[in-house]
């Protein structure tokens, strides 16, 4: 077992099995998500034929790439939809379950729903890997589940030559008390409820083994909390940040609101030791795709490439980003009228 400065090392499980999950994948959670221009291209048009036959109904949907689907019921009530799973992301089977669990979780809380019931969506190489190992992966997520308050209800599994782990998660809301990527307003500040970094943590993991319990305490809290004390606050307008980073998930909510998103670099929280991954070239292509992305939307102020690849590292079941003020969050910007870049940094 490889030793690790920060106190921490690989899984007995993963030890036992002579492996490494994250070895038996290409990517690594959230950032081996499809590019987000190639993903518009993709799903660009794809709408309902008739969109006035639910335009009652259908509260949030395909429009400006929300956290999940939220279709009005009667009673007053939402039901919100939601599906993520990803590769691994650590080594230790346990905890990537967990992981996996709040981060399908997360977008139910990020547009104001609760969740209610899930159902797992597993690809294992049964012929590779040790089932007891696929067994540890689904118990980190009903963990997670319970600790929510969200029911887990079977599920579905392939033979996949990639280990993948996830959840489609059902959950319920008000439809009129949403968060919404496009009702950003100017004059609002934005604020950011998990330290940013464990996209180029995660990615040190991969190619080193060493393990940042920091990384996996953010990625296994709940959004829920921040999720409550934002609708509490008022806020209507939230999405949270995954795998196209901050500023791709800024850049949408900017982009759908109408409004240009300022943000103070210096003012951004990060995970200890992420600035020094990023110095030893601890980047995923998946981050550098983000900023490839926004970069024609993007005045960077005088920002150097260290600081742009922070802040568009790919985060996995990273936190609330907020228009408006929440307890205990830092404020990290402000929405501002549209100028002639959607995303300015200061």
């Amino acid at each position: 077992m490889k030793d690790d400065p920060d106190g921490g090392g690989m899984t007995e499980t993963t030890e036992r099995a002579g492996l490494r999950l994250t070895q038996q994948a290409h990517g690594g959670g959230c950032a081996c998500k499809i590019p987000p221009g190639e993903l518009e291209s993709i799903v660009a048009g794809l709408v309902a034929p008739d969109p006035s036959a639910y335009a009652n109904e259908l509260v949030i949907g395909l429009d400006d790439g929300d956290d999940a689907a939220v279709v009005r019921i009667e009673g007053g009530r939402a039901v919100v939809a939601t599906a993520d799973f990803f590769t691994p992301v650590v080594d230790d089977p346990y905890d990537w379950g967990r992981i996996a669990a709040t981060n399908a979780l997360s977008d139910v809380y990020a547009v104001g729903g609760e969740p209610v019931v899930a159902v797992n969506l597993l690809g294992w190489p049964r012929e590779t890997l040790s089932m007891d190992l696929a067994r540890e992966v689904l118990r980190g997520g009903l963990d997670v589940a319970r600790a929510a308050g969200c029911h887990v209800a079977g599920g579905h599994s392939v033979d996949d030559p990639e280990p993948k782990y996830g959840m489609a998660v059902t959950g319920l809301a008000d439809p009129e008390r949403l968060l919404r990527i496009d009702a950003g307003r100017a004059g609002t500040p934005i604020s950011l409820t998990k330290p940013l970094g464990v996209g180029v943590l995660n990615t040190r993991h991969k190619a080193t083994g060493e393990v940042f319990a920091q990384a996996v305490e953010v990625m296994t809290t709940l959004n829920r909390d921040a999720s409550r004390a934002a609708l509490a606050a008022g806020v209507r307008c939230a999405t949270d940040v995954t795998g196209f980073g901050l500023l791709g998930h800024l850049y949408k909510l900017a982009r759908a609101s109408g409004v240009t998103a300022v943000v103070d670099a210096a003012a951004v929280p990060y995970l200890e030791g992420a600035r020094q991954a990023v110095r030893d070239g601890y980047v995923s292509g998946g981050t550098r795709r983000n900023l490839d992305w926004v970069r024609p939307h993007l005045d960077p102020g005088g920002l150097g490439e260290e600081d742009l690849l922070l802040l568009a590292d790919a985060q996995t079941s990273g936190g609330l980003l907020v228009a408006g003020e929440v307890p205990g969050a830092p404020v990290v910007g402000e929405l501002v009228p549209r100028e002639a870049s959607v995303l300015r940094l200061t």
